[in-house]
């Protein structure tokens, strides 16, 4: 599924969070579930982390971005964003893999959380050993 409509795809996975990034040639326009960029995280520090394929690749407000997320929290989505945006990067060309690569961001990050086992409280914590 290279180019569908001058449009590039990539998916973004990070702890929970999935996201579903197209970009296609513009002035910089970023959409996030139908709602603005500013809208959707007000926090600047994922704001950052989300415009840095773009500072990697110096192709900074040359794309729109539409791009739909779900599940996880703000920091996990904005890390599903940026994995997505990185994809779909290395997908309109080639030339751009490698700067994207070198930077670590089409690298999935695999921390999740760890799963909570049965018979136990939680996922590392065992029930409290009573003597009497």
């Amino acid at each position: 599924m290279a180019a569908v409509l001058d449009r590039f795809y990539g998916t973004g996975r990070r702890k929970t969070s999935v996201a579903r990034v197209w970009i296609r040639p513009g002035s910089g326009r970023v959409s996030i579930n139908k709602r603005g960029f500013e809208d959707y995280f007000p926090r600047e520090t994922l704001r950052m982390i989300i415009a840095q394929p773009f500072e990697v690749t110096n192709t900074v407000s040359q794309f729109d971005v539409v791009c739909t997320v779900a599940g996880g929290g703000p920091t996990g989505q904005a890390g599903a964003v940026r994995h997505g945006l990185a994809r779909a990067l290395a997908r309109f060309d080639d030339k751009l893999r490698s700067p994207l690569k070198k930077a670590g961001l089409l690298t999935r990050d695999p921390r999740m959380r760890e799963r909570k086992k049965y018979g136990q409280p939680g996922a590392r914590q065992k029930f409290q050993y009573s003597k009497r």
